[in-house]
């Protein structure tokens, strides 16, 4: 099974204007089969991105584009379609660049493993799409948000004493009652 399911390494370089260090990233397993179409689904999951309503676009080490869904149906002329297009057009040590949000330009270096991997071995199940099975690093709010209700101007809300402001559902958190 090794054979048809890649390793690819996807480390997050840059987004909203800012290089990232130490990046972040994710390993992936992912079948040779499936498309660049669900690559991006399980990468956008795994680096927490909630806003999925953006433009993003994978390019390949030649320059080719492949392209996922575009408003209205336009891809940008010279991609080809990453809903259709297989990973199996991947080597290993290729490496290739995936951009979410072409505003804010999260940008992710991807690099195929010199081996492929066996998902059960490493997953212990083989999932019906790419998935992580290892990572590293603290992943950035997609739009920069320190807490719920940041304007991007206020302080950060004054933290509590230890977990008081918890319910006491367990035995560590909250006021407890006796």
């Amino acid at each position: 099974m090794a054979r048809t399911w890649l390793s690819i390494r996807v480390e997050l370089i840059s987004g909203q204007g800012e290089d990232l260090w130490p990046r972040p990233g994710r390993v992936f397993a992912a079948p040779r089969a499936h498309s660049f179409a669900l690559l991006a689904e399980a990468i956008d999951q795994a680096f927490a991105r909630w806003d999925l309503s953006h433009l993003h676009l994978f390019t390949l080490a030649d320059g080719t584009g492949v392209s996922l869904e575009w408003w209205d149906g336009d891809a940008p002329d010279g991609t080809i379609d990453g809903r259709i297009t297989t990973l199996g057009r991947l080597q290993g040590g290729e490496q290739f660049a995936y951009v979410f949000d072409m505003g804010d330009q999260w940008a992710h270096l991807c690099t195929v493993g010199a081996q492929g991997v066996d998902p059960d071995r490493e997953l212990g199940i083989v999932p019906e799409r790419p998935l992580p099975y290892w990572g590293w690093g603290s992943v950035p709010d997609q739009y920069g948000r320190r807490w719920d209700g940041d304007d991007g101007e206020s302080s950060a809300p004054r933290r509590p004493g230890g977990l008081s402001d918890l319910p006491p559902i367990l035995p560590w958190w909250g006021e407890r009652q006796r």
